[in-house]
Formats: C-alpha cells, structure tokens, sequence
C-alpha cells in the first residue's frame, strides 16, 4: 500500500509504547503492525520508543562484565563468513490491496481471505483468537450498518479499505478507532464503497437488539 493517506485517527502512545515493549497481545500486535505501515506519524514515534529501549538496554549492557572468549574465536567467525551461503537477491515486492502483516496472516491478499457470513451481507474471517484478544477481519457492504452495540472491553478498529463513519466521527483506511466500555455506537459503511476493517476486540461486544444477541453465540463476537 504505497499511496498517501489522510489519517486523522492514530494509536495512542500507550499503545505505542507496549507495542515496543512486547507487552501487546499478537492480536493486537497484529493491528499495530498493519497501522504502522499505513501511516507515518506513528511509525516515527513507534521507532522513538524502540530507540528509546535500545538504549536503555545498552545501559544495561555496559554494568555487565563482558563474557572471557576463547583463542579460536576469530578463526571461527571468519570460517562461518567464508562458508556462508550466497545471498538470494529478493524478489521485487508486488503491489497488495491490504498491509503487508495483514497479508501475511491471510497467506495472500483480498481475494484469498476465507470469510464467513455474519448476517446483512456482513462478513468476517477471524485471524488471531486467543484468551487475550481476537483479531478479525470485517467485510461491511457499502451502505450498510453493523448492529448497535457497546463493549465489554476494549475494540481496537483499523479501516483498511472504504470508511465508515459513527456517532463519533469519520473512519477512513489508516484511521484507528478505539472503543471502550463508555462507547455505544452504530457504524454506517459509506455508500460510495464497500468496508474492509481489521478489529481487534478482547471482550465481547454488547448489542442492544434481540437478533445480534441471539447470533452472537454463533459468529464469536
């Protein structure tokens, strides 16, 4: 995804920083990775804290006494130099719909995801589950709204493809909303094109109408 995007909603430093950390679960890792390769204002600050844990661990370093080293130890690094294989000149990277950790994930790109129906022409293909978060992948025809619901935990949502917006604001692809215990909303795909977004929830959702209830067993949302 090389093309320009504005984004107007960014992860926060709190989540920026536990990525660098390792302190994130790998759904959310997940989604985090995806932003940072859409947007530059938070993969600046992200390389911020890793330089900031690089350094710190090379406080570290130094207090520690450094390790004797053996008499064939130079002779043994340059012969594992020497019988190195020959790098493999990398293939010309080709041009995907989604992210490249997204990608990855799937094991291809838009037309290999393996989606499954929720209802109202909704999809989603889940591709983390854990006892700490889910990730998921959620296709919202143009036009269409998701049920009304609030949130048990925390939902992370990164629009990948379209936009939606809710009672809070626009979401275009590279923007991040993040829903809490506090927020009830009802997102609108936009008419002009279909949604795809990348959710990252670690609680189940709380629908306010009889049928999402009924079905929520059953989609695992």
């Amino acid at each position: 995804m090389t093309q320009t995007l504005n984004i107007k909603h960014h992860l926060t430093d709190q989540i920026l920083a536990g990525y660098s950390a390792g302190q994130l679960s790998e759904a959310a890792d997940l989604l985090v990775a995806a932003h940072l390769s859409m947007c530059d204002q938070c993969r600046a600050t992200s390389e911020s804290y890793d330089a900031l844990g690089g350094a710190l661990l090379e406080g570290d370093a130094l207090s520690i006494a450094a390790s004797p080293m053996s008499d064939d130890s130079l002779a043994a690094t340059l012969a594992l130099i020497q019988n190195a294989p020959a790098p493999v000149k990398p293939k010309k990277p080709r041009k995907r719909d989604l992210p490249a950790p997204v990608c990855d994930y799937i094991g291809g790109d838009v037309d290999d995801i393996r989606w499954s129906t929720v209802g109202m022409g909704v999809k989603q293909s889940k591709l983390v589950s854990s006892s700490e978060a889910t990730a998921r992948l959620l296709f919202i025809p143009a036009g269409v709204a998701v049920p009304h619901h609030g949130h048990h935990g925390q939902e992370l949502t990164l629009v990948l493809k379209g936009a939606f917006t809710d009672e809070t604001d626009h979401f275009g692809p590279g923007d991040v909303e993040i829903a809490d215990e506090h927020l009830e909303h009802t997102p609108v795909a936009d008419t002009s094109a279909d949604c795809i977004c990348l959710a990252v929830t670690d609680a189940s959702l709380k629908f306010k109408t009889l049928l999402p209830r009924l079905i929520q067993p059953f989609i695992g949302i």
